[in-house]
């Protein structure tokens, strides 16, 4: 029996140093060993402070109450039976109880050790509440811990009164004798200063809930009003007088005795806490403050505009009236050639498919549901692009030694046109192929870290031993610099950077071993000395983990830096406690139609700023933490939690900042609160005249309760003399109580995404919100009603319904929408795809909309010329400035690493080609003809000879 318990408690500690040292061993690789340390001494630190303040009360109070009991005092049978099955226990109980509760405190405290990490290191903001007069610092960094601290002695307090009464009513020194209640001279004594500990801490506590009223959400806005700041808290500082007199009273009769005076100033103080507390402050809001509520709370809620522009960083943005127009003439957009030309046509929720099947090239590599957008400089000209990494997938019915050690990271970049396509329909690639090649240069391709990255994978191996992990297949490429090759065809690499923890001894082995259930990492011969552990790959993972105190954006996207893709992730700090600021739901301000499926922990928010901006490596995983915003107060408080862990932004690369981009989530955040709070009148925001909602996201078909989502396009804004890679959102009048709105257009947000200056350096453009105010009387309609007006058209409801047929899908893209020709400009891509398990979308036709004009084209010159009057002015990069882009076979053709094409080397390739081209043009033929099934027909036939292409070249 011994040596089982033994047994037991050597596999506990085991298991539990596999969690500990683990840790060390993965804070240590990744050079953030001191944000674990960290951790661990504040929770200890502050576990250690919870469990004296809990069990220490609660020792005093159990000693006492034992020491304190009658010797020989009978009180009734049934509890002397329970006196006499306590005594043999009374030590136990004395250390047992107060030890066990003090555990429970001391987990719940240490918990909450960002909130003293915060109330040590916090400073001053410059800013002050307009109550008070305190500054802000106090309400973020002070007040919350102070709350805290209170509220848990407080609950300490009660406990140990509770236990308390309970033993000495076991032991006759409290009992109830000829009706009335006996009370032992020293329980007295101890009973009345612990109710006097409890009534000066609820003193504190009231005294607290003073400055607690300027975040209370309760009401018209967040933050004290007429009601609050007249009748609430002089309310409260009357009680908090109230509350310390009767705690003096319970002092004097722990000393004199006599109980009347103390329990006299306990009723009044709970009849005053009803009177004064609750039914006083109902009176003044129902009676006074609602008859009048306009005048009495303009002063308030002018307040609570100031404060809530400020939290949230939107009290800068540039307001600007557009007179919109929704007449079409001719030439109208010969000025907006700079933003026309590009105007994005690939969906990146719709073409992950087009990518997977063009680019994927083999199972075991796999692209992102949802693609990214960015920015590249091509021929020195920033175009837009849609890109994705080529991530590895795994198969879970492979071996271990197959998913842990050979398929270990994906490869290669993918990025194209985000403004072209081919003249079939398809992305025109500026960057893919196996291996790497096209106009983004050279740079190191592999991704072993990344958002698909398996959960583990084992790396390196000796010196001059062979490659294990596969690289990618080598059929088209014997570039020797590009891995080694084996009579398998296929390419294998060794990892050589610093990216994991080293398995360098059979106790590290052990221990990982453990943390991942598998046993193989300590028998298998392929993990060595020189192996590596790579885990926690995923960016947002490794972000949180050195970064803890952040919110992160949910949308890190790739970018090619400097030779290597780095995973650019956006972080904010945010508080709900920034006086007079709107509370608002996070979560629910972040949900649209692009949201992932991540439900971010954060979700109460009154203040916001983008503080960080984290990269990391996609090679090797190491994470960059940069100051974005140095001013921040929150960020400040958690650098000194946090010493030489954040950069300056001024040491980001000019390459850094060029893919610096304005994120998402806080876009979301801040358009969510500035529908309401662009009106910065507190007369006029009480009527809610002017109040805009987000419109509902046109391809969630009747679901309105999903808004359209922030779209990246690169502009130039009206009044404005520069283009811009902006981040942007509409608004149309919100929805009345009676559920109607109308769905028209009176807002057009967009924030300038531009990091990098023209000197290299960080943009004072970047961040800047213009607001495009449309008049009320303008009746430009709202992105739904658009999608109304493509749905109702009879042309193109006829045209959309012969590309149905056949069995194909039609899929609208993304409404995007552009302040061009002095008006409001729609485009939307519409895409077509085939049956079968290899079909794809394909971008055949495109909507255009202005003021009530709809077209309805093959391309979009096309389309802008037939709304215009036969000549726009615009330029277009549909297919390129003038010119048609390749077709599939000018493509297929095409060599991926810039070379000879193989295809007249190669009989099966020109096979192959030559039936593409039989295919394309049957396809063609079908297409005007109007004959969609032999259409359906030519187009299988034109996959499978593309992939007999493919499979020739491997």
């Amino acid at each position: 029996m011994i040596s089982i318990i033994a047994l037991a408690v050597i596999v506990a500690l085991l298991f539990a140093a596999s969690a500990v040292w683990t840790d060390v061993l993965w804070y240590r690789q990744v050079g953030f060993l001191n944000v674990l340390t960290t951790q661990w001494f504040a929770g200890g630190l502050m576990g250690l402070i919870g469990f004296v303040l809990l069990a220490g009360p609660l020792w005093v109070s159990v000693w006492f109450a034992f020491r304190s009991r009658p010797t020989y005092v009978r009180v009734n049978a049934t509890l002397d039976q329970y006196q006499q099955v306590l005594e043999p226990l009374r030590k136990g109980i004395t250390w047992g109880i107060p030890i066990l509760f003090g555990l429970f405190g001391a987990l719940y405290f240490a918990s909450r050790w960002t909130t003293a990490a915060l109330w040590i290191n916090g400073g001053t903001t410059g800013e002050t509440d307009p109550q008070f007069g305190l500054d802000t610092g106090f309400y973020l960094f002070q007040l919350p811990f102070y709350q805290q601290l209170v509220g848990y002695l407080l609950f300490s307090a009660l406990l140990s009164g509770i236990v308390f009464v309970a033993i000495s009513y076991l032991y006759g020194s409290i009992r109830i004798e000829n009706r009335r209640l006996r009370v032992a001279k020293g329980t007295r004594v101890q009973l009345a200063v612990t109710i006097a500990v409890y009534v000066a801490l609820h003193a504190v506590r009231l005294w607290l809930e003073r400055y607690q009223q300027l975040t209370d959400p309760q009401g018209l806005f967040t933050g004290a009003g007429y009601s609050g700041v007249n009748a609430q808290i002089p309310g409260r500082t009357i009680l908090v007088a109230v509350a310390v007199l009767v705690a003096l009273g319970f002092v004097f009769a722990a000393v004199t005795g006599r109980w009347r005076i103390p329990v006299v100033g306990a009723a009044v103080l709970v009849a005053t806490s009803l009177l004064i507390g609750v039914a006083y402050p109902w009176g003044v809001q129902a009676f006074v403050v609602k008859p009048s509520e306009r005048s009495l709370e303009a002063e308030y809620l002018q307040r609570n505009i100031n404060a809530t522009r400020e939290a949230y960083g939107i009290d800068k943005v540039n307001v600007q009236p557009y007179n919109a127009v929704t007449d079409a003439k001719a030439g109208a957009l010969r000025s907006d050639v700079d933003t026309t030309a590009s105007i994005r046509l690939l969906d990146p929720d719709l073409v992950s498919d087009t990518f997977r099947q063009l680019q994927q090239y083999k199972q075991y590599y796999q692209f992102g549901s949802k693609l990214d957008v960015d920015r590249y400089k091509i021929d020195g000209q920033s175009v837009d692009t849609v890109l994705s990494v080529r991530e590895l997938s795994q198969q879970p019915t492979d071996s271990w030694y197959n998913n842990s050690i050979v398929y270990t990271h994906g490869y290669g970049v993918v990025a194209a046109y985000g403004n072209q396509v081919t003249s079939d329909g398809k992305p025109i690639f500026f960057e893919g192929g196996i291996p790497t090649s096209g106009d983004l240069g050279s740079f190191e391709p592999r991704i072993y870290f990344g958002e698909k990255s398996p959960a583990y994978s084992i790396v390196g191996a000796p010196e001059g031993e062979s490659p294990r992990e596969l690289d990618y297949p080598s059929g088209s490429s014997a570039n020797p610099d590009e891995g080694e090759q084996n009579e398998s065809n296929q390419t294998y690499t060794t990892f050589s950077g610093d990216g994991g923890p080293k398995l360098d001894n059979a106790l590290t082995r052990l221990l990982y071993s453990m943390k991942f259930g598998s046993i193989e990492i300590l028998t298998s011969n392929a993990v060595s000395n020189s192996s590596q552990i790579l885990y926690d790959r995923s960016p947002i993972d490794r972000v949180q983990k050195v970064a803890p105190y952040l919110t992160l954006d949910q949308d890190p996207y790739p970018a090619v830096v400097d030779g290597r893709v780095q995973w650019v992730v956006d972080g904010y700090t945010t508080s709900d406690q920034y006086p007079y600021s709107q509370q608002q739901s996070y979560r629910q301000a972040i949900n649209d139609g692009a949201s992932s499926a991540a439900r971010p922990a954060t979700d109460t928010i009154n203040y916001m700023r983008n503080s960080i901006k984290a990269t990391v490596d996609a090679y090797d995983g190491s994470v960059t933490l940069y100051a974005w915003d140095q001013e921040d107060p929150v960020l400040q408080a958690w650098q000194k939690v946090f010493p030489n862990t954040v950069k300056s932004a001024d040491e980001m690369s000019s390459a850094l900042l060029s893919h610096v981009r304005y994120p998402t989530d806080m876009f979301k955040a801040q358009r969510n609160v500035l529908g309401t709070y662009h009106v910065t009148d507190a007369g006029s925001f009480y009527s809610r005249e002017d109040a805009w909602q987000v419109p509902a996201d046109p391809q969630s078909g009747s679901d309105t309760s999903t808004k359209q989502p922030p779209y990246y396009l690169s502009m130039r804004l009206p009044g404005q003399t520069d283009t811009a890679f902006s981040l942007y959102s509409t608004f149309i009048p919100i929805q009345q109580s009676s559920g109607g709105s109308r769905n028209v257009l009176r807002g057009y947000l967009a924030a300038n995404g531009d990091g990098e200056g023209a000197d290299g350096k960080r943009s004072e453009d970047y961040g800047k919100l213009t607001l495009l105010r449309l008049p009320g009387e303008t009746n430009v309609p709202g992105p739904g009603q658009v999608q109304n007006l493509f749905d109702s058209d009879n042309t193109v409801s006829t045209q959309l319904n012969l590309l149905r047929q056949g069995q194909t899908t039609v899929s609208s893209g993304n409404l995007l929408t552009l302040p061009v020709g002095g008006g409001l400009l729609y485009v939307q891509p519409v895409y077509v795809r085939s049956t079968g398990e290899t079909s794809y979308p394909l971008l055949r036709k495109i909507l255009v909309s202005f003021g009530d004009k709809v077209a309805f084209e093959d391309t979009l010159d096309k389309a802008l010329d037939d709304i215009f009057g036969g000549d726009s002015g615009a330029i277009v990069g549909q297919n390129g400035p003038g010119q048609a882009g390749p077709s599939t076979e000018e493509q297929s053709e095409a060599p991926a690493d810039g070379g000879t094409s193989t295809s007249s080397s190669n009989p099966a390739v020109a096979q192959a080609l030559k039936d593409a081209k039989t295919a394309l043009d049957a396809r063609e033929q079908a297409r005007v003809s109007g004959d969609w099934a032999a259409f359906g027909t030519a187009d299988k036939q034109l996959q499978d000879a593309l992939q007999r292409a493919i499979s020739a070249q491997q």
